[in-house]
């Protein structure tokens, strides 16, 4: 076998201290970046594809993006617990992870206020909380386990935050006037891609359209 060093994959592999239970959580609470782009924006595209979904997801790709570009810049290195992390030949300033969640939050928070979603919203507060406690959670948790200083972190946080904003303003403010486009494009009627971002409750929305197609096809039957 050749002693060329080997590589791990560290898009799902975080470490933590054995016998550390809150390592332990915090290294769970640290993939939560992977859990919403796998899982979330994923299954968001084959089940519902949502313009403004799309878009959402594709900032945060913009953003990480921009992350790589900083980090290459800055060269600035890992705590020295990278040797324990086997991180030490990838940069620190700003955490990706950190950026990518504050990116989240504030994107989710501004849709949630401005009232577009699958439901209408009563209690923004109460919805808003999840996605601002799993950002400081993560960014807690970079640093906890060893990745990150704290400065690598609230730097992630702060970058996050207005690119967040800033393609917010730019997605609902520009891109949005071409989703009628995009809706009749070749590829919108190939994948069914909509805006629903129109409609105040689309859960009701589309429940009553299902339960009135049912209705025809029954009377039709008939």
């Amino acid at each position: 076998m050749s002693n060329t060093p080997l590589k791990a994959v560290t898009l799902t592999l975080v470490r933590y201290q054995k016998g550390d239970q809150i390592g332990h959580c915090l290294a769970w609470v640290s993939l939560i970046p992977v859990f919403i782009s796998l899982g979330g924006f994923l299954t968001h595209f084959i089940f519902r594809r949502e313009l403004h979904g799309m878009f959402f997801a594709l900032g945060l790709l913009i953003s990480q993006f921009i992350n790589g570009i900083i980090k290459t810049f800055v060269k600035q290195a890992r705590p020295e617990t990278c040797a324990l992390l086997d991180m030490c030949d990838s940069l620190g300033w700003p955490s990706s992870h950190s950026q990518y969640m504050f990116f989240f939050a504030v994107y989710f928070t501004l849709l949630t206020l401005d009232g577009i979603g699958l439901s209408e919203i009563k209690n923004n507060w109460a919805v808003n909380f999840f996605p601002w406690s799993l950002a400081v959670l993560t960014m807690f948790s970079r640093v906890y386990l060893g990745y990150h200083t704290v400065a690598q972190v609230f730097a992630g946080a702060v970058l996050g935050f207005f690119l967040g904003a800033g393609w917010y303003w730019v997605v609902t403010n520009v891109i949005s006037e071409y989703f009628p486009m995009i809706e009749e494009s070749m590829f919108g009627r190939m994948f069914y891609v909509k805006d629903s971002s129109h409609i105040k409750n689309v859960l009701k929305f589309e429940y009553e359209n299902a339960r009135a197609a049912r209705k025809n096809m029954d009377a039709k039957a008939d």
